[in-house]
């Protein structure tokens, strides 16, 4: 009789950016085992003060440890649950000599890397990964043939269909177009597609003669006709920018997804529906991550707190700007924005100053969230009381983070994870509206 072959489990070595991007992450590698370096626990000490996403993934990692703290970290490892593996915290290593003649620095990447080798020459009969949200760590490893990956738990994975662009269905009968346009609703099995459409996907449904937008209502299997609208002195130019509208305007539609390149008007599309409405929420909140470039911190700018961030909230200002000339200053509209600015119920502001308030009743548009984590845009979601509608946009090809991509950025996360759901619509604008100057340059720049 054949004794049943043993199951050889991996040993994942975790830098500190995982941790960083999810304190959960000890629990997402099945029975796996999870080494922690004795030198991410001191990087981490260093963030566990501070108001930003990653200082709160440091308390709560740090708080995680101590519920389940124990001799057996330092010897063997603790059992993380059932189908889990062990957790092992791994005291420093001396860095070996065939990694000092490469990296002649000690540094915090170093000894990871440092402990990572020690533990694949200890078990050479389990893979050793070393896992972490930094290329040019991951560089370094496969430099020294330690296998190295990124955190997968969270990554997309058909990044495709959420930049594809609006669907055409074609060759329709022109009664059926008619019958659409003037009833505003079309029974879905009359229409006899290829597939079943998404929920609250939106559609330019062509005839020989004639064309109508579409939006297929999941809750009453049904195509609904989009009409165009017009908020706050913005038409839209396009079916993308309509399509965009009616999401916004839609009061069933609660978590709004507008995705594209600059220049396709996502962030005034947004601010401008939210003007519109604005007899319907007692707030409009318009804010933005700050994502410090060229290196360069808050701190190293010149002024007060104020001062600093006003570069950062900028091209915010400029979209209400956009919105407030298209009237006169003496007109009514003119004047509620100045009114709504006044009696804060207008607020443009860095999304770490958003915390505390409350988001009750508010129409709320997060601006460049594809620099935000999967677990900052959850927290963001999971904070909505009732009435509350929020908005998030960005171009997921302009991505300022050092540890997000396409595949890994929240904005891109909470797409597919939402998608087919009835209070959820995401709009990809793929054609820009600036000037023909700024769309040749994105797309061939």
């Amino acid at each position: 009789m054949r004794m049943a072959k043993k199951k050889i489990t991996k040993i994942f070595v975790l830098d500190t950016n995982v941790i960083l991007h999810d304190h959960t992450s000890i629990y997402q590698f099945q029975d796996n085992d999870i080494v922690i370096p004795i030198t991410v626990l001191e990087e981490l000490d260093k963030f566990k003060r501070g108001n930003d996403p990653i200082n709160f993934q440091a308390r709560e990692f740090v708080r995680e440890l101590d519920e389940i703290v124990g001799d057996q970290l330092f010897n063997g490892g603790i059992k993380l649950g059932p189908e889990k593996g062990k957790l092992i915290i791994e005291p420093g290593k001396p860095i070996p000599e065939e990694m000092k003649h490469s990296f002649k620095e000690d540094i915090p990447d170093h000894r990871i890397l440092s402990i990572a080798m020690y533990i694949g020459q200890k078990y050479p009969d389990r893979p050793t990964i070393l896992v972490s949200k930094d290329i040019n760590l991951r560089m370094k490893a496969k430099s020294l043939k330690i296998q190295a990956e990124d955190y997968y738990n969270d990554k997309v994975k058909d990044i495709q269909h959420i930049n594809k662009s609006v669907t055409e269905l074609t060759n329709f009968d022109d009664a059926l177009i008619e019958k659409l346009y003037n009833e505003g609703i079309l029974p879905i099995e009359v229409m006899n597609l290829d597939q079943a459409p998404e929920i609250n996907e939106y559609f330019i449904i062509k005839s020989p003669k004639a064309s109508v937008l579409g939006r297929y209502d999941g809750g009453l299997k049904k195509m609904a006709r989009v009409e165009k609208k017009t908020a706050y002195g913005i038409k839209p130019r396009n079916a993308e920018q309509t399509f965009s509208l009616d999401a916004l305007f839609n009061p069933e539609i609660k978590l709004v997804a507008l995705t594209g390149k600059a220049g396709t008007g996502k962030t005034l599309l947004a601010l401008a529906a939210a003007l519109e409405q604005h007899k319907n929420f007692g707030q409009i909140l318009l804010a933005r991550p700050i994502v410090a470039l060229s290196n360069r911190d808050l701190g190293y700018l010149p002024g007060d707190a104020q001062e600093k961030i006003n570069p950062y909230m900028q091209p915010l200002f400029d979209n209400l700007s956009v919105i407030k000339h298209a009237y006169n200053a003496r007109s009514v509209e003119y004047q509620k924005i100045e009114e709504l600015l006044k009696d804060e119920r207008l607020i443009i502001t860095p999304l770490a100053y958003i915390r505390g308030r409350s988001l009750s009743n508010s129409y709320f548009i997060i601006d460049e969230a594809q620099n935000l984590t999967p677990h900052e845009i959850k927290t963001i979601i999971t904070r909505a009381g009732e009435g509350t509608k929020l908005v998030f946009t960005g171009d997921l090809q302009q991505i300022d983070s050092p540890y997000l991509d396409m595949k890994s950025n929240g904005l891109a996360y909470m797409t597919e994870k939402m998608k087919d759901h009835e209070i959820f619509a995401h709009i990809n604008l793929v054609k820009g509206e600036r000037s023909y100057l700024a769309e040749l340059a994105s797309d061939l720049l």
